[in-house]
């Protein structure tokens, strides 16, 4: 029986956060540190022709203004003269926001105010920001496109019995975490130490390698804690490199912290998303064709994509299929990913087509899921590793109460409001990416334990530790876990809701090693009571190494150690995808039952009720869990009714780029959410059995709330995020 793993279990790093102890990038104290403050381009696209930064160098404080006359040069000689692979490298502006300008000053006030005094010219060209004007130009993902279609879905939608078809259109998004970007830069001779905002610290140390043509070891990244970022901080930001070159000009500390307008430009968004969907059934709900066109905006000078319709493919069972993604070219900074990227885009279209196919057939939108079941991948015909959506939909409506819903629109009222109820489905892949820890076991029982992950919020501090004491027999306030330097281990971003499964597979193996190391010790004493006893027939419990099948059977570790000289045992581990999980495809599903009410006379739409059902493998610590469910559900309603970045495409500029105007969820927002877990057995995924939840319970939520719109008001609205405007 698990001592920790599947207990409710409060965050270890919850002091930490509530007291002002937990450091965050900006947060750290150099001496004769100076402040950077950045200048934004005022054109979408052109050229600098004239920079005069006299008044802004004679401003008091200020020690020196960058510009791409005089910054320190980044990347490869030569590399992209006329493209924006590094910043303040060129006159040629592709994004209006992007920096052209970086004021450092003794303190911050005085470079935001010199900030202002920089004077720029530009020789400004035509630009186009706007996706619909440009959907000739775009060009097919080559990852998208690879798998090619299935079937025949244009012959099949032609001789069709039901169809519907429709397009569906979502704005830019944009991450506002309670964290703004920062980083603070500091050379020792060729030694880069760099503390940042960063999902991954291994992919922004071989970034800034790169910027500075030194050798990865000579850059140390240091990010122990991230308030908040999902997919923000994924890619390096420009301002990292930004940072160290102005340090190493200086030869002094450089702090520089992104504004909240900043953050509109300086590290992605969700694109702005175009879909077209035609799905075709039988008369009794069968799919026989469903195409999927998606349409989304990438930079000039970058190509990005967000795999919109990856999912679409592996969803319901239908013989008919095409998914194609096309990216098109536009004057705004590159898109990158945003919680549940392309997943959540995605399903907003193909769920809401459902929706309207159900309405079509007159059939019940939960009976037509489970008409189109996928028992096997519909893609590539391989098994499952596991899947409970079917306990999903089962469990979701039975606790939603969705069999008393009547079917026709505008049918259910609460006094004056109308009442709606929708549902959808999710799905979210089941990733495990190559990760490594160290582990070391003191002779006094305690364990440090160490892997260069993140910790952007769910709990990562948490659950490592729990591994590393559940395999290690220890208390949790034995085990120190560490996180958020390159110089632990080596672990992937953390993104794609691979986390756990990831490092949690390597924190294991690490502690099995030194079980396995200190067996070996033990063996080695004459009349062991471990003599002939395997690796996995032992384990550490309390200090003590003892038989799993009979714990009577035991020594202790700490005399063990002494006797050979060691004061402690360390393992590094290396967890790598089995070769097993080839055979099978993994996928987390889960169900989402909504309930809206909406005002006929102002069109405002409260998400009044939320039941979610997940199924994700094994879950460890169901606290944090729940918690990761609801902040899901949580985005999914501000995407769903408030979110839009607002480009005014005359200047190609952002017109909200504040926390005033671009609205998110707040408290008065947010009703009853219930979170459920169908938990699944699944020895293939990975050793731990678990699967990533953080993006899975937002997957679903957009749709469900636009499918119960229509049920209350009879209007389809296709368009996010659904406002008053569009109901009235």
């Amino acid at each position: 029986m698990a001592r920790y793993l599947g207990k409710e279990t409060p965050r270890v790093d919850g002091i930490a956060k509530v007291t002002g102890q937990a450091k965050y990038a900006a947060e750290f104290q150099l001496p004769n540190l100076a402040y950077g403050f950045l200048v934004l381009s005022t054109v979408a696209k052109g050229r600098i022709t004239r920079v005069d930064t006299a008044e802004a160098e004679g401003s008091p404080g200020v020690v020196r203004v960058f510009t791409h006359l005089n910054a320190g040069r980044l990347g490869k000689a030569g590399a992209s003269p006329d493209g924006w692979a590094w910043p303040l490298q060129t006159d040629r502006v592709f994004f209006s926001g992007q920096p052209v300008a970086l004021v450092v000053a003794e303190s911050y006030e005085q470079a935001r105010h010199a900030a202002r005094l920089v004077r720029l010219d530009y020789q400004a060209e035509p630009h186009q920001t706007d996706l619909a004007a440009v959907l000739d130009r775009a060009r097919l993902d080559p990852k998208s496109g690879k798998p090619g279609p299935r079937g025949d879905a244009q012959g099949a939608l032609r001789t069709a019995a039901v169809k519907v078809e429709a397009e569906y259109r979502i704005p830019i998004e944009h991450h506002n975490p309670m964290e703004p970007h920062a980083a603070i830069a500091h050379w020792e001779g060729e030694q880069l130490t760099l503390f940042d905002k960063t999902q991954e610290v291994y992919g922004v140390r071989q970034h800034l390698a790169e910027a500075f043509g030194v050798p990865a070891n000579k850059v140390r990244v240091v990010s122990p804690f991230v308030g908040g970022a999902f997919g923000a901080s994924l890619k390096p930001n420009y301002y990292p490199s930004l940072t160290a070159m102005a340090a190493r000009a200086l030869r002094r500390p450089v702090k520089v912290v992104y504004t909240r307008t900043q953050m509109f430009t300086g590290h992605g968004y969700r694109p702005e998303t175009i879909q077209k969907v035609a799905l075709a059934a039988g008369r009794d709900g069968r799919l026989q064709a469903m195409v999927h066109q998606a349409f989304h905006n990438t930079s000039s000078f970058d190509t990005f994509s967000d795999s919109t319709t990856q999912f679409t493919r592996q969803v319901y069972a239908c013989p008919n299929l095409d998914a194609p993604l096309k990216v098109a070219a536009t004057d705004l900074a590159t898109p990158t990913w945003m919680r549940a990227p392309g997943a959540v885009s995605g399903m907003f279209a193909l769920e809401s087509a459902m929706d309207e196919l159900a309405y079509a057939l007159g059939m019940d939108p939960l009976a037509l899921r489970l008409a189109n079941y996928a028992e096997t991948d519909p893609d590539s015909g391989k098994p499952f590793s596991s899947k409970a959506l079917r306990e999903c939909y089962r469990l979701g409506a039975e606790k939603f109460g969705w069999s008393r819903r009547t079917p026709e629109p505008r049918s259910m009222r609460d006094g004056r409001l109308l009442v709606g109820w929708g549902m959808a489905s999710s799905v979210w892949g089941a990733m495990q990416m190559p990760a490594s820890a160290r582990v070391s076991y003191r002779s006094d029982g305690t364990a440090r334990v160490g892997s260069a992950t993140s910790d952007i919020g769910p709990g990562t501090y948490t659950v490592m530790t729990m591994i590393a004491a559940e395999f290690l027999g220890t208390r949790l306030e034995q085990v120190q876990f560490e996180l958020g330097d390159t110089r632990q281990p080596k672990a992937p971003a953390q993104g794609g809701s691979w986390t756990t499964s990831s490092v949690g597979s390597a924190v294991r193996g690490a502690a099995l090693a030194v079980t396995g190391r200190l067996l070996a010790m033990a063996q080695r004493q004459a009349g062991s009571p471990l003599a002939g006893a395997t690796a996995a027939q032992v384990e550490l419990m309390d200090g003590r190494l003892r038989l799993k099948a009979d714990p009577s059977r035991s020594i202790a570790v700490g005399p063990l150690m002494q006797a050979a000289g060691l004061d402690q045992v360390t393992e590094t581990f290396e967890a790598k995808p089995s070769a097993e999980r080839q055979k099978y495809t993994s996928l987390a599903h889960g169900a989402q039952f909504v309930e809206v009410k909406v005002d006929p006379d102002l069109g405002t739409v409260k998400v009044t009720r939320v039941i979610e059902v997940s199924a994700c493998g094994r879950i460890l610590n169901p606290l944090a869990s729940h918690s990761q469910e609801i902040g899901g559900v949580v985005w999914g309603i501000g995407m769903a009714l408030e979110e839009a970045t607002e480009v005014d495409h005359r200047y190609g500029r952002i017109v909200n780029a504040n926390l005033q105007h671009y609205h998110v969820p707040v408290n008065a927002d947010i009703h009853a959410i219930e979170t459920i877990f169908v938990e699944e057995d699944d020895a293939i995924v990975n050793p731990l059995g678990v699967k990533g939840m953080g993006e899975l319970g937002m997957v679903g939520i957009p749709a469900a709330i636009a499918n119960a719109v229509y049920h209350a008001t009879g209007r389809r609205v296709r368009e996010l995020p659904i406002t008053p405007e569009k109901l009235l």
